[in-house]
């Protein structure tokens, strides 16, 4: 059994595959596999895979019919076999002492969750982020979980997606990525810090995530369209998490707070370039789900 398993699923990113995969390679800590799930690309990301496996017995590859990043997550975690699990998506790359600095924080610390800072890279330029440093306000870097938590409603520490992280696999059992949703990360994560014990943030950078034309998060930014489909798959995932906290039990009053509050911030954030019909639709949205639940609150 190795330490840490890196899943990495991959459709049609044969421009950027081999710097994301070489980062891998070149880690200082080297006790890891990679699994990584083409999902059913129509470029040359395929044989890109195949070459890394001819020449790493640590990397595997699997094949599929297109099934969405959901799909391909939860055919990486069907071959698992590591303590730790890793996400790296195959446009972004890893410092090298990426894995380092995760593991021998968790070594120290016993955490199941460890969290380290990532950068952006876009337009052929880094942006550093400010979340990192607010890791270090925590005590220890302990960060409480219903912060962690509530990080799917605001974003302020960059938790809400699973890579960025090591994770004990144990927090992955039973655990499926919900297919055929855009945001799965923002559906699923919480499970997996509902069931931790301890979260533990680095204060430095250390994964570099490439804003790119044509990814899924940006695919039509300022179509309204899209911003509507990506609201209602927001809020779908939201009552979801809703629906997991209540059943759990779990900090219940703090999150029916911090939920309503975020949707009074979503009916204030209606954009003035979108005609009187979307700017009503989108009103009307809201405000349904918003009564909704106020209902099923009382």
């Amino acid at each position: 059994m190795v330490k840490v398993s890196i899943g990495v699923p991959v459709y049609n990113v044969d421009q950027w595959l081999r710097q994301c995969l070489d980062s891998i390679r070149q880690q200082s800590f080297q006790d890891f596999e990679v699994i990584m799930v083409d999902d059913g690309s129509t470029d040359n990301s395929f044989e890109i895979c195949q070459e890394y496996v001819s020449k790493d017995e640590r990397f595997k590859l699997y094949h599929q019919e297109n099934k969405g990043l959901a799909g391909a997550r939860n055919t990486c975690l069907k071959h698992m076999t590591g303590d730790f699990i890793a996400w790296l998506d195959s446009d972004d790359w890893l410092e090298n002492d990426y894995l380092e600095r995760l593991v021998s924080t968790q070594a120290k610390t016993g955490a199941d969750i460890v969290c380290i800072g990532i950068k952006t890279f876009m337009n052929d330029e880094f942006y550093m982020g400010s979340h990192q440093d607010k890791y270090g306000a925590f005590p220890d870097h302990v960060i409480p979980k219903k912060i962690a938590m509530s990080d799917v409603f605001w974003g302020i520490y960059a938790l809400i997606s699973v890579w960025g992280n090591i994770m004990d696999a144990k927090l992955y059992k039973g655990v499926v990525f919900s297919e055929g949703l855009n945001y799965e990360d923002q559906g699923n994560k919480f499970k997996l810090y509902l069931n931790s014990k301890k979260i533990v943030g680095i204060p430095e950078l250390g994964y570099v995530y490439r804003i790119r034309s044509g990814s899924i998060t940006q695919d039509g930014a300022a179509n309204f369209k899209k911003i509507f489909e990506g609201k209602v798959m927001q809020i779908t995932n939201l009552e979801k998490f809703m629906y997991y906290i209540e059943n759990a039990d779990y900090e219940v009053d703090y999150f029916h707070s911090l939920y309503s509050e975020w949707l009074d911030k979503q009916l204030q954030s209606v954009d003035s370039s979108w005609d009187d019909n979307q700017q009503e639709r989108y009103r009307s949205f809201i405000s349904r789900h918003k009564k909704l639940f106020e209902k099923n609150r009382n």
